[in-house]
């Protein structure tokens, strides 16, 4: 099983770089994405946004390998690479932070954060499976703390947590396996502006560390002041990728509506 993250690997992933070159993917007779070709850098906030169906949430299904995509390529820092699973793209660095957050409420902020990751003691400990969990609750107060998050305690269960806190521990579990990215889908959906701020500040911090991170939204609004880029998709594809500091929340929207893009 894999250990978390050390800072030697995270100096690694700032090399990284994924491409997404020409995904299609069909549904039957629906044709969800239509050639979109994405560029996603290290150490930076990408938002991804478009109106309902542009394709957005299955580009990011294609990256995560929730969806495998009908052609196409993705390319991860360099190489060509096959991402057919969530195993896969795992083994790539790739971490998925869903909507539903994908936690199990009854157990702990701790036991979130390993699960399926669990780290057993060394020795006749290992033998009988025992847990480590010294160094988990170490690890898991670290990686929270690394990303400006307060909790009451990572031994309460998350459903005793507000709903940004939630948030940021699913974060926390994605950056501390993570090597390359971390795609959130709709992160603040069901927040409210505190919680919504908790978030941000958290996906600001994981950014910092050098990963890549992917959030698909429409809060155009924050969204264009947390983000370093936004690709904005249309009937299939992104239309154009746009640079925060160049843009404004207006033009991102006539372009989401039907605009044509001007040089």
């Amino acid at each position: 099983m894999r250990p978390p993250v050390s800072t030697a690997e995270r100096s690694t992933a700032r090399a990284h770089a994924i491409e997404l070159r020409d995904i299609t993917k069909s549904f039957g007779h629906i044709q969800a994405l239509r050639g979109a070709t994405l560029q996603i850098r290290a150490g930076e906030v990408l938002a991804v946004v478009g109106d309902n169906g542009a394709g957005k949430s299955t580009l990011m299904k294609a990256l995560s390998g929730n969806v495998v995509p009908t052609s196409g390529e993705i390319v991860i820092d360099g190489a060509s690479a096959e991402i057919a699973s969530v195993a896969d793209a795992q083994r790539r660095g790739i971490f998925t932070v869903y909507q539903d957050l994908a936690q199990a409420p009854d157990l702990s902020a701790l036991e979130n954060v390993f699960l399926g990751r669990e780290q057993l003691l060394g020795g006749i400990g290992r033998r009988i499976g025992l847990l480590a969990r010294g160094e988990m609750r170490r690890r898991a107060e670290q990686a929270l703390d690394d990303l400006g998050v307060t909790i009451p305690s990572v031994s309460r269960p998350v459903r005793d947590l507000s709903g940004g806190q939630r948030q940021a521990v699913a974060i926390a579990r994605a950056v501390m396996w993570a090597t390359t990215a971390v795609v959130m889908d709709e992160p603040t959906a069901a927040l409210g502006a505190r919680q919504t701020a908790i978030v941000y500040d958290t996906i600001k911090a994981t950014a910092a560390r050098g990963l890549a991170v992917v959030v698909v939204s429409h809060d155009i609004p924050n969204i264009v002041s947390l983000a370093d880029r936004i690709a904005i998709m249309r009937h299939g594809r992104v239309l154009v990728t746009l640079e925060s500091e160049k843009t404004n929340v207006d033009e991102v929207l006539r372009l989401m509506l039907g605009a044509e893009v001007t040089q």
